[in-house]
């Protein structure tokens, strides 16, 4: 239930606390006083939209919190999902507006989206506005409040739970058919790519091999020239014969240095260094002799080279590849690609045991559910149409058709509620209901949800609209009788509803004298108050002693039905 409610800045009221009680809760004021600004600001910590204009003018935001009592577990799972804490079923609930329009909502402290609040919400308050009556039309509506009186509630969410996995499934199902339709398309024309490139037997780093090789056998003359004439310097004597070879000469000038080193320590030193460059430039000459007999002038070797660069390089060009490693990759690919669609054939086949399985259950919730429906419908449309008579519709009829519609998440039944106020030829409520029966088919239906749907507190705006007289006071007890069991705020301008109720608070409007604002306020009335407010219902601005007496026979005979009903 709601508990306390403090608003600050918020249109136009400054600064408003008060508290409420349990039972049955009314709120009157003049039209224009500022009522329809208290439910917005209570929709506000429920979630709805928010924009600059709440602001009051020159404040810079508007805050406004509400404190509730919940002994509803899954709104302590919603706050545990989302880090806030639970206060063993304390809610204060604050939305905090700034002046460009940007909101932060909280729970006990704790920052939450806003979403969080909407979810919540639904489980805390039920606000029923004059045109909400339009919800008669809504389909939805109707399944709903039929399933809670049916206590199906759980099925409902199993069945919702099964038709979200089977649209997952289908979903699945059907990106993995588009996917096998095209690899289908696309299979000749991978497998032809698939074959030329491993034909081509790649691999990485064999281009740069083939172009270091090419670059040899397009230049092996020069190559071989260069080297035989390396071996001539490195082994021949000079041109006159009078000078040995470089590696003769080198041997020799070790012996000498060998002999003087008999007699001059640094020439043996120096024996070693000459022996040293003698053995290396030996190694060199034998590596040239080596690289020149290994270097082959070979036209048929260097076609063969330039004929597999050639292919590599079409390739590359072929599959827009920068280098071989990207195309040995794009190879893999193609060969993954015709892999994946026998996995993907296997994973079809599982998907559709899935939905087959998945289809089954669902079917059979859905009957289930059609069952408890059919079992309910009857006794549900009794009660209701008993609620409406006791309005002074004495000769009314309410109907529940259900029909058959393909399976869906809320089950396989579509539903109609059909209306007569004379008891014959019962339509669609949408096509034959007045206002004023509206509104009592409306209070019937919100009452039986106070009933079975465990709301803890329902908002009544406006709901007497289009009655008066009698039928208000009738209305009025229907009201007063939920708020027994329930916590009910009735907004009303009828006397008749008014004088129900364990509390009444007033909403008035008024000029502040510093800021020439219109100021819109709340206060609890006392039981005088309370006999003047329902006075002035009764005869408009100016108060007679006979309004007055009549407020106070409707005040004490409301009183005295309650008592008797408890």
């Amino acid at each position: 239930m709601l508990t306390a409610l403090q608003v600050r800045n918020y249109v136009l009221i400054d600064s408003l606390e008060i508290d409420f009680p349990e039972g049955l809760i009314i709120i009157t004021g003049q039209t224009g006083a500022g009522k329809s600004i208290l439910l917005g600001a209570l929709g506000l910590v429920m979630g709805s939209k928010a924009d600059s204009s709440m602001v009051s003018e020159g404040a810079d935001n508007c805050v406004v919190e509400a404190e509730f009592e919940t002994s509803d577990m899954s709104i302590r799972d919603v706050l545990e999902e989302n880090e806030a804490e639970w206060e063993d079923g304390h809610l204060t609930i604050r939305r905090v507006v700034n002046r460009s329009g940007r909101s932060r909502a909280f729970v006990n402290d704790c920052p939450v989206p806003v979403t969080v609040l909407q979810d919540i919400a639904s489980r805390l308050v039920d606000i029923h506005s004059q045109h909400q009556t339009l919800l008669l039309n809504d389909k939805a509506f109707q399944l709903d409040i039929l399933d809670h009186y049916a206590g199906v509630t759980g099925l409902r969410q199993e069945c919702a739970r099964l038709w979200k996995m089977l649209s997952e499934l289908r979903n699945e199902l059907k990106g993995i058919d588009e996917k096998l339709a095209r690899l289908a398309g696309e299979r000749d024309y991978n497998e032809a790519q698939l074959k030329q490139l491993e034909a081509a037997s790649l691999r990485e780093g064999e281009l740069e091999e083939l172009e270091e090789e090419q670059k040899q056998l397009a230049n092996a003359e020069e190559i071989k020239a260069g080297l035989a004439a390396v071996e001539e310097l490195f082994t021949s004597a000079s041109s006159g014969g009078d000078l040995p070879s470089v590696t003769s000469s080198l041997k020799e000038a070790g012996k000498q240095l060998v002999k003087v080193g008999r007699y001059v320590p640094a020439a043996s030193e120096l024996a070693e260094r000459v022996e040293t460059c003698r053995r290396e430039l030996e190694d060199i000459l034998d590596e040239v002799v080596t690289v020149n007999s290994g270097t082959a002038l070979s036209e048929t070797r260097l076609e063969e080279v330039e004929n597999r660069m050639s292919l590599i390089y079409g390739l590359l060009q072929k599959h827009s590849c920068a280098d071989l490693a990207e195309l040995i990759a794009f190879r893999d690919r193609l060969s993954d690609t015709l892999v994946d669609s026998t996995l993907l054939e296997e994973k079809r086949m599982e998907l559709k045991a899935q939905i087959a399985e998945t289809q089954v259950q669902l079917n059979d919730i859905a009957s289930r559910l059609h069952e408890k429906r059919a079992s309910a419908a009857l006794p549900f449309a009794s009660s209701i149409a008993e609620s409406i008579r006791e309005m002074e519709l004495p000769y009314a009829v309410f109907e529940v058709i259900l029909n058959d519609v393909p399976v869906s998440a809320t089950g396989c039944d579509s539903i109609e509620f059909r209306f007569s106020s004379t008891g014959k030829n019962a339509v669609d409520v949408a096509k034959c209901a007045s206002g004023g029966e509206m509104s009592r088919i409306m209070l019937a239906l919100k009452s039986m949800m106070a009933r079975y749907a465990n709301m803890p507190t329902m908002i009544f705006d406006e709901i007497d609209t289009g009655v008066s007289g009698s039928v208000a006071d009738k209305m009025g007890s229907v009201i007063c009788a939920m708020g027994e069991f329930m916590q009910v705020f009735a907004i009303t301008h009828l006397p008749q509803v008014a004088a129900k109720g364990s509390a009444h608070y007033m909403v008035s409007k008024s000029i502040d004298p510093e800021s020439s604002k219109a100021v819109s306020t709340i206060k609890k009335l006392s039981d005088e108050q309370r006999v003047m407010e329902v006075a002035r219902m009764l005869s408009g601005s100016e108060l007679t002693d006979a309004a007055i007496a009549n407020a106070k026979s409707l005040i004490l005979s409301s009183s005295q039905t309650s008592l008797r009903r408890k």
